[in-house]
């Protein structure tokens, strides 16, 4: 099985390029006011314009109003949504998208979010406390043991230097790098984002994951 790579927090046209040309299969847009990566929605429907075909555009919400996930999708071409806070299985099927709950690995209880969330195409585990944006670059115990009931993605401080270790330790679905690949929040690096993707194809390469 390969390893899907998302980066996340992509917030100039140019970046999601550039991952998607260095084989990022999916690239992340955050719309939580309170993080440095937010992007409104004028900037995130030209990202997404510029992306390559069959690149997933993935909307990251953080306990958002209805009104405004509604106002997002209907301007934005995203593929998948991806819920970082509270968010109850209703309210995330009710906009007919694919979605992705985050989990708060920090505190958080795995297996509690997937029962909850049956219909999820997969949980996202972050390093963060429940209910925090992420992109904060803490990590948490790969050595945990994960739901089998949902695809599994991982995030959080996922870095060139680590993100085998991860792979090693979780064989996830796919792994999720925000700042582990930037310069600055926000700004991608294109070395370190090559460098990151190049990693998880060695992974694959000499273990056969």
């Amino acid at each position: 099985m390969r390893t899907r790579i998302k980066i996340c927090g992509i917030t100039r046209a140019e970046d999601g390029v550039v991952a998607a040309e260095l084989g990022a299969d999916a690239i992340g847009l955050v719309f939580y006011p309170g993080s440095r990566r937010c992007v409104d929605v004028d900037a995130a429907r030209c990202i997404v314009e510029a992306l390559p075909p069959l690149v997933t555009a993935v909307g990251l919400f953080l306990d958002a109003d209805e009104s405004f996930v509604g106002k997002v999708i209907a301007d934005v071409p995203l593929d998948l949504l991806q819920f970082h806070g509270n968010e109850s299985a209703p309210f995330c099927e009710q906009f007919g998208y694919r979605y992705l709950k985050a989990v708060g690995m920090a505190g958080g209880d795995p297996r509690a979010v997937a029962e909850a969330h049956p219909l999820a195409s997969g949980l996202l585990l972050d390093g963060h406390p429940p209910g925090a944006a992420g992109g904060s670059g803490e990590s948490f115990d790969w050595g945990r043991e994960l739901p089998t009931s949902h695809r599994i993605i991982v995030a959080g401080g996922l870095r060139a230097d680590n993100v085998a270790e991860a792979i090693r330790s979780t064989t996830p679905w796919g792994v999720d790098c925000s700042s582990g690949v930037e310069s600055a929040p926000g700004i991608k690096d294109r070395r370190r984002v090559a460098a990151f993707i190049e990693e998880v194809y060695r992974v694959e390469r000499h273990s056969g994951h």
